[in-house]
């Protein structure tokens, strides 16, 4: 087949399968594959291990599969809308309802099937494999990457996720997206931790996405009361980007938020034992946080916006035999004490 017929054939499948945009970059060496050694090798990434390993293979697709020849780039958008949930606290719009993982893996393993049938090989990923997917998007114009290291597409402002097939296929490349940031800094400046201390640096222990989720131990003490109300991630960086005035709510469903999760209050979550947690977060990207680590982001809200009435949820996770749930709980009940003295 035509190699140019094979991508317009790709492109027309993504689209059937509910992409919102699908481009091909070059399977080469990732444009900054000698700035993410760097990041890793000062420590930035913190308590993300996995990065540290293979990094050949994650800067290199060729090291992945040999005889790669393309990397489809895909993107699809999860924007839910701008009303949070439950003013009580802010979970990152991303993962209000089922897990994208599940969601896109259904999607890129349907695409692969029609891409076996025209002749290629391919590997699949979903942010969890080996790939620096951010500069092979930019390498095929599926936006840009912005001064706060997440991606910005013309057409959909930040909210997307991204998602690559890397292929034998000879499908011809697409040309970059230029870098519309100009001088803007509002992402920069909207990061209550300053974890975006210059343009495209994420110092990844500062960020509130991290010390919510990746991060495993104790919170530090002197980053807890900038956490505020963010229960799971954050979204501050994207909320601020002006390429948002473009953002239209997502066509798939399974992104509107889960009823269920946000009738709780607060201090309900306390209460839930281990298959409590497993049963409400069933199919969410937050079951893999496990009860103790969200608990221990559930007392730092707790510690930071509670009052008086959560004060004997607070007394009773302080007693927890998990220790991180427990100095958590300590901390809180103290803030909340304070700011009633």
């Amino acid at each position: 087949m035509d190699s140019s017929l094979a991508k317009s054939n790709v492109q027309f499948i993504a689209s059937q399968l509910g992409f919102d945009d699908c481009r091909v970059a070059s399977a080469d060496r990732a444009r900054h594959a000698d700035e993410f050694l760097q990041w890793v090798a000062a420590g930035k990434a913190g308590d993300m291990a996995w990065l540290e390993r293979n990094p050949q293979r994650r800067t290199d697709p060729r090291e992945i599969l040999p005889g790669a020849q393309a990397v489809v780039c895909l993107a699809l958008n999860y924007y839910p809308g701008p009303e949070e949930p439950n003013p009580a606290y802010r979970i990152a719009r991303y993962s209000w309802n089922d897990d994208y993982h599940d969601i896109i893996e259904e999607k890129l393993a349907d695409l692969d099937l029609a891409m076996q049938e025209m002749g290629g090989v391919q590997r699949s990923y979903v942010d969890t494999g080996p790939v620096l997917e951010r500069d092979f998007a930019s390498e095929a114009g599926v936006g840009w990457n912005g001064k706060s290291t997440v991606q910005i597409h013309t057409g959909l402002g930040t909210w997307f996720f991204l998602a690559e097939l890397i292929t034998t296929l000879p499908l011809p490349p697409d040309p970059p997206q230029n870098d519309h940031c100009g001088k803007c800094t509002a992402c920069m400046e909207a990061c209550p931790t300053n974890a975006i201390p210059r343009p495209r640096f994420l110092d990844a222990p500062r960020c509130i996405s991290y010390l919510t989720i990746e991060h495993k131990g104790p919170i530090p003490l002197e980053l807890r009361p900038q956490i505020g109300n963010r229960l799971y991630g954050c979204d501050d960086c994207l909320d601020a980007c002006p390429w948002n005035r473009f953002a239209r709510i997502s066509r798939e469903l399974r992104f509107q938020a889960r009823k269920e999760v946000f009738a709780h209050e607060l201090r309900d979550f306390l209460g839930l034992s281990e298959e409590d947690f497993r049963l409400l977060f069933r199919r969410s990207p937050i079951k893999r946080l496990k009860r103790p680590r969200f608990l221990r982001n559930v007392c730092v809200v707790l510690g930071n916006t509670g009052t008086d009435e959560d004060l004997p949820a607070l007394r009773i996770a302080a007693q927890d035999p998990d220790p991180l749930i427990a100095e958590h709980a300590l901390w809180a009940i103290a803030e909340i004490e304070k700011r009633l003295s």
